[in-house]
Formats: C-alpha cells, structure tokens, sequence
C-alpha cells in the first residue's frame, strides 16, 4: 500500500484528504458544463436546480443568461459554486418590454447572445476547464447550432412534462417537416381538450393553422433532433409510458423533480430554495399563519408567476371562498389586487389569508395545506406531486391544459375544475375543494398522490432513476467519472 506523503505511514487522515483533493481537481478539469437558461421563473429555476445537483457531483458549472437574471441569481445563491455570466445586457435595452415588444427581445438576445456565449466558450480553450457541453434551455432555438460549430456536446432541456412533449411533436412533424410522425401517436392523448393559446400579437400574424405563439413552440422541437440529450425535468414512474414512446425518437433523459434537495433527499447542501423569484415572498407571514392551522385544513390558491386570471374568473373564486367555510390561502398577484372586491380580504380575514407571493415550497410542505387550486404549470404540478398534495385544477393555457387532463385521468391525483367559455364558475370551484377534502374520491385521490410522493423522492434519492441519469449524462462526458464519484457522496 502507497505509504503516506505527508508522514511516511500507512495511508492517514492527512493523506485522504490530500488525495481526495487531487482526484476533485482532476475531475473538475475535464468538466465544465455551461447552462443556457431562459427568460422566465419556470424556466431559469428547473435550470438551477439541475445545475446545483451537477455541482453537488463536483461539475464546474457556468449559467448563462441575460444581464437581468444574472442579477437576481447572484443575490439569491451569494455562496454559490456556480458561476454566472451575462450574455446579453437586456436592462439597457428594456427587456421583453423593449422595442418591438417580445419579439424583439428574442431577436436582440439571439443577435447578442449567440456571439457572446460563443466566445465565452471559445475563451475556455485557454483554461484549465474547457466547456464539454451545453445545456441549453429548447425554446432558445439558436443553441444547437452552437454546439455543432464548437463541436462540443449539446442536452437539450426541456422545462415541460413528457406528456407536452408528445403532445405538440406531431404538430411540429406537420408544420416543419411535412410529413407524417413516424410512429403512432402516443395513444393516452386521445380524449385531450383543445389547446388554448394565449394572446401575444408581438410574434407576428397568423399565416397558417397554427398562430404565431405555436410556430414559437414548435420551432423547439429542432433542438430536440439535434441534441446529444433531450432532458425532462420528470420522473420515469411518473410518466414512464411517454419516456418509454419518446426513446423511440429521442436520447430521452429524465433527471426530476428538480426541487430543492432539502424537501427530498437532503444530499446538497444548503439547497432549500429555487433561487430565483420574480416577486417577493410574504414567506413569514404565512407560515406562521399557517402554524396554527389543523392537519390538512387549508386550501392554498396560486396560478402562479404568468398566469393573469381575468376579473370575471377572480370574481368567481371570490365567490366561492365567500359561501363557504374553507379556509384558505391565497396568492394574488400586485397587478391582480386591484380585481378583488374591496373589501373581501377584511371580510375573510378569520378563515383567510390573501397574500402578494409566498414561498410555494415551504407551503405546500406544511401539514396544514390539504389542497392546492392551481393552472397546472409544470413546477406547480411536480411540486405539488412531490408534496402529496391534491390539486384541483384550473388550467388557463395550453400546457397546463395537457398537465390537468393527466391530473384527473391518469394519475388520478385531482379534479379538474370545468370551465365554460373560458370561466370555472364559484359552484364547481366549490364542488371540486369539497370532493377533494371529503369526498369518496378525495380518498382514492389522496392515497394515489401520497404514493406518487414516495416515488417521486425515490426518483432523485441515492440510485434512483433520476440519480442515475444524472450520473449516466456526465460518464457518458468523461468516463472515469464514476471512479471518482464517491468523492462527492
């Protein structure tokens, strides 16, 4: 046995350390995996949350944005071991406000970003950690092309479920490659409610089937085909028939939930937040409001960060909060409170409490919350899934829509709120809290979300599925990783 360099013994205290040490700096030496993130919490925050768990394993990782995200993630991980880089300063030059609105930005991120982060990329050459791949968010359509002009490996992330996925392929079959999908449709999404669009008449006029804001999505799919990786913030007991379909076209990789470790296996530290919030938390407030609240008796409220409920909907949820005895928690965003009746939140204040924003995850942990009425946004759905928590859904728009219909039909984890020209009146928001707190569904509903809890820890937990996906992504990058990787455990 190789004798300590330090004392001339038998391996020691002092000689561990030391060798740890020099295999940590090897390794670290051929991994550097840069991040591109989008605009948007519900995008940048699954981002992070993977980059930290690639950092956990001892990855160097840089996350690229705009000037203003890099901003805000600066202030929110200040100790961080990941490193941020601005690619494109979008405070300047008014962010997706900017001239010609959305548009626009996309047009001026592309033009700035693509030359910046490629020369960031080129600038590793000369370092002790040059760039093996990129992990780049599939909405950003000019990413892979990056990838095959440095030669280095490219994972596209897609921030959606599976189920979306294989929703909106075959249209992307139809519109951009003219032909039909080359196999089956995945036969689940028979049954799935039309689609509706949100309105954004900055990306151009309709000229064809689809509108503008479709075209947008769809154009992702490019990415998709041409990457090393298609990675999904799931996991595969979750959706294991849409992985199992998808493999047939892709390198489909799920690595979720990508919550904060903290509320599942406890393996990074200090991981107890997202890390990025576009509105401030009133995160006190509600936990000690929620302190003295029974087991499961409170109905929490959020359609989070973009969704913009109409008066006529909020009306109605007022509606039903104010005919009934739920006792509720409900976020409503600064540009919303002014749609509130004014004087609901004096008149509710014993069995409510209506708050600008709050931590979700510390929220939907606690033992009082024993609902969640939400628009069925991806994070919101694997959050609530990872807690435990019934949901009744209420979707506005189109993947939250695909998320819902899985909701109800497939895993059976919670109603769906029905809806009528758009609107989900105060008597089925009623009927829906009610079924899912005491109704005979209730029970099956929370006895299948209480299951799908376990798997979903299990899935990020030491050897689970997504555990080892993560691993398999980075040997398949260097292949002595996994001779080093108890270093990081």
């Amino acid at each position: 046995m190789r004798k300590c360099n330090i004392c001339s013994m038998e391996p020691c205290v002092e000689e561990q350390v030391y060798r740890k040490t020099m295999e940590q700096e090897r390794v670290e030496k051929v991994h550097h995996i840069v991040v591109l993130a989008d605009q948007g919490q519900g995008h940048i925050n699954p981002m992070l949350q993977f980059s930290k768990r690639l950092s956990s394993r001892g990855i160097k990782i840089t996350v690229v944005t705009t000037l203003s995200n890099v901003k805000s993630m600066k202030a929110a991980l200040p100790d961080s071991m990941i490193t941020f880089e601005s690619i494109y300063d979008d405070c300047s030059e008014g962010g997706v406000v900017g001239p010609g609105g959305f548009r626009g930005f996309l047009d001026r991120f592309q033009a700035n970003g693509s030359t910046n982060l490629t020369k960031f990329i080129l600038d590793q050459e000369q370092t002790e950690h040059p760039v093996k791949c990129l992990v780049y968010d599939v909405n950003i359509s000019w990413a892979s092309k990056i990838t095959t002009q440095l030669s280095i490996a490219g994972a596209a992330f897609f921030t959606q479920s599976c189920a979306t996925a294989a929703t909106y392929y075959p249209m992307y079959c139809e519109v951009y490659e003219k032909t039909p999908l080359s196999i089956p449709n995945f036969p689940v999404m028979t049954g799935l409610p039309k689609l509706r669009f949100p309105n954004l008449p900055s990306l151009g006029s309709s000229t064809g089937r689809y509108p503008p804001i479709i075209m947008h999505i769809l154009s992702q799919f490019d990415n998709f085909e041409k990457a090393d990786w298609v990675l999904f913030n799931s996991f595969d007991k979750l959706e294991e028939e849409v992985v199992n379909w998808m493999k047939q076209l892709w390198n489909a990789v799920t690595i979720g939930p990508t919550l904060p470790s903290f509320y599942l296996d406890k393996r990074v530290e200090n991981d107890n937040e997202y890390g990025f919030n576009i509105h401030k938390p009133n995160s006190n407030n509600c936990m000690e409001w929620l302190a003295n609240k029974k087991i499961g008796s409170v109905v929490y409220i959020s359609f989070g960060s973009a969704a913009n409920l109409s008066a006529e909907q909020i009306t109605e949820v007022v509606d039903a909060l104010r005919q009934s005895n739920i006792t509720f928690l409900w976020v409503v965003k600064p540009d919303e409170q002014s749609k509130l009746p004014s004087d609901f939140i004096k008149e509710t204040s014993e069995k409510g409490l209506v708050v600008t924003w709050c931590s979700q995850l510390a929220v939907l942990a606690h033992h009082a919350v024993g609902c969640f009425v939400s628009h069925c946004g991806w994070n919101s759905t694997l959050e609530a899934i990872s807690f435990g928590v019934p949901i009744v859904a209420m979707p506005q728009i189109l993947d939250q829509i695909i998320n819902a219909h899985f909701l109800e039909n497939v895993w059976v984890v919670g109603l769906i709120a029905t809806a009528n020209n758009g609107v989900t009146t105060s008597e089925e928001i009623y009927r829906c809290i009610r079924e899912v707190l005491e109704g005979e569904r209730g029970q099956e509903i929370r006895k299948n979300i209480t299951s799908l809890k376990e798997l979903a820890k299990e899935a990020i937990d030491t050897s689970g599925s997504s555990d080892k996906h993560i691993d398999e992504f980075i040997t398949q990058l260097d292949p002595a990783y996994l001779r080093h990787r108890s270093n990081y455990n």
